[in-house]
């Protein structure tokens, strides 16, 4: 990890200030971008994306991909608190796009199963599950 002493400009100030506002939930840099633009903050995106990659560096941000056709999403993380667990699946909705982290003793089982009886080491972190959040799924029942 790198050393965690950095010349702190308004820039990454602001970005810490934003992922603690927003700690818990998956952003893309896209979505950075747009609270700046609404806050009326100047921030363009080669800026997010270099702040991005040293949090990153730095371990106080997570990135995640999840395919190839959704754009990487980020997780502040702090000191490392958040998502330390190895086996961390994800849900995804597919109608909002709304990425969520997923803690099951009962999933864990299923890496354990397909370790043993198939002898494939399943990727928690890249895997992914695919269907309604709860609140598209109340949008779709009204």
């Amino acid at each position: 990890m790198a050393n965690r002493m950095q010349y702190v400009t308004h820039q990454r100030k602001d970005m810490l200030d934003y992922f603690q506002s927003v700690e818990g939930k998956h952003v893309t840099a896209a979505d950075i971008c747009e609270c700046f633009r609404q806050s009326g903050k100047k921030i363009g995106m080669t800026t997010v994306y270099r702040h991005l990659e040293k949090m990153v560096d730095e371990g106080i941000v997570k990135k995640y991909i999840i395919d190839g056709n959704s754009p990487a999403c980020f997780e502040y993380v702090g000191d490392g608190e958040a998502c330390q667990d190895p086996v961390c699946f994800h849900c995804k909705c597919e109608k909002c796009g709304k990425l969520i982290h997923l803690h099951c003793d009962e999933l864990e089982g299923i890496g354990a199963h397909l370790l043993e009886h198939h002898h494939f080491a399943l990727n928690a972190m890249r895997t992914v599950f695919y269907g309604l959040c709860e609140e598209c799924m109340q949008q779709e029942s009204e």
